[in-house]
């Protein structure tokens, strides 16, 4: 297969078809297969940020959908935003995070910093 640039969606869908009959195949790592999906994949990865960019989740959607990941309840999150009257406001959207909420969260549940510092479109 000739690896030449994505410019459109004809494109795109040629390439996508090839990458899935070169996961089906599972080529060892090192073969040339292997590096074609390599390439193919950079090529499709570039190609759908330019075109289909996905924004940021709301912070506090992403709070809960990594609460319900790790099969936390609103108690767990004390330690990292305050007191349990703290973490409902937050999590109602009553409240926003504060800098030390933020670093908390970050680091004990993994959410990145740049979904956590976005403006809750949730407070009122």
């Amino acid at each position: 297969m000739e690896i030449k640039a994505i410019k459109n969606n004809d494109d795109y869908r040629t390439t996508l078809g090839r990458v899935e009959e070169l996961v089906a195949l599972d080529p060892a790592p090192g073969s040339p297969d292997a590096d074609l999906l390599d390439v193919l994949s950079t090529l499709l990865s570039v190609y759908e940020d330019a075109n289909f960019p996905i924004d940021n989740p709301n912070p506090i959607d992403a709070i809960i959908y990594r609460m319900e990941d790790l099969g936390l309840k609103q108690r767990d999150l004390v330690p990292y935003i305050g007191s349990k009257s703290r973490v409902s406001e937050i999590l109602s959207g009553k409240r926003n995070l504060t800098l030390r909420m933020i670093r908390s969260l970050h680091q004990a549940l993994g959410i990145p910093l740049s979904v956590l510092i976005q403006e809750s479109s949730k407070v009122s």
